[in-house]
């Protein structure tokens, strides 16, 4: 009788634990999926509000630096329409697809923190420092961002621009996108790749 309920006892044991195994490679089958399917889409989506107004992102300091080109002032007669240096972010996982496909994904945003010169020393907007003469970042003085989303934008090849003010903090919580006319008629004449400026962008290139 003991023979009996300890050979029963140990088949009872494996049955146990050829479930457990099994259940375990389920769940790592399908966390694997799951890993998979986040990797082929963006992440930290654009947020809008019911008004259908952009949401500016507040974390975009941590996202992938790719440029901060500069038309200061003193280069263009004193009226630049950006006289500030366009510290430009991207998020992480459109980059890594952009990086993988060449293509910007849909949802990836385009942070440009406007920064101006730090001050002007001469006529042409430079400044003296240890370094050097040239020219270097002060306050902050604005952002504007741009959102690929076709199906919200098919009337400016598929991205949105919005502007959060031009000025120093605090700056908007939400914007509108701007017409056609403010940014992407720009953007659609001169933009390197799908509306961006990828040639200002080393990173992107």
């Amino acid at each position: 009788m003991q023979k009996i309920q300890t050979k029963t006892l140990l088949i009872t044991l494996s049955l146990l634990t050829a479930f457990a195994l099994a259940a375990c490679e389920v769940v790592n089958t399908a966390g694997a999926e799951s890993n998979k399917d986040a990797g082929d889409q963006v992440t930290e989506k654009p947020e809008f509000n019911a008004e259908g107004e952009l949401v500016r992102p507040e974390n975009y300091y941590e996202w992938i630096f790719v440029g901060s080109p500069l038309t200061p002032n003193g280069l263009n007669g004193g009226e630049a329409g950006f006289p500030e240096f366009h510290n430009v972010y991207i998020q992480p996982s459109a980059y890594r697809l952009y990086k993988k496909t060449g293509v910007f994904p849909e949802g990836t945003i385009l942070y440009k923190e406007l920064q101006l010169v730090l001050r002007s020393d001469y006529e042409d907007g430079s400044a003296d420092e240890a370094s050097g003469r040239g020219y270097f970042p002060g306050a902050f003085n604005g952002a504007d961002v741009a959102v690929k989303d076709n199906a919200r934008f098919p009337d400016t090849n598929g991205w949105g621009y919005f502007n959060f003010g031009h000025h120093a903090p605090p700056l908007a919580k939400t914007s509108a996108a701007l017409p056609a006319e403010a940014c992407a008629a720009c953007h659609i004449a001169n933009a390197t790749k799908d509306m961006v400026f990828t040639k200002f962008y080393t990173r992107l290139q």
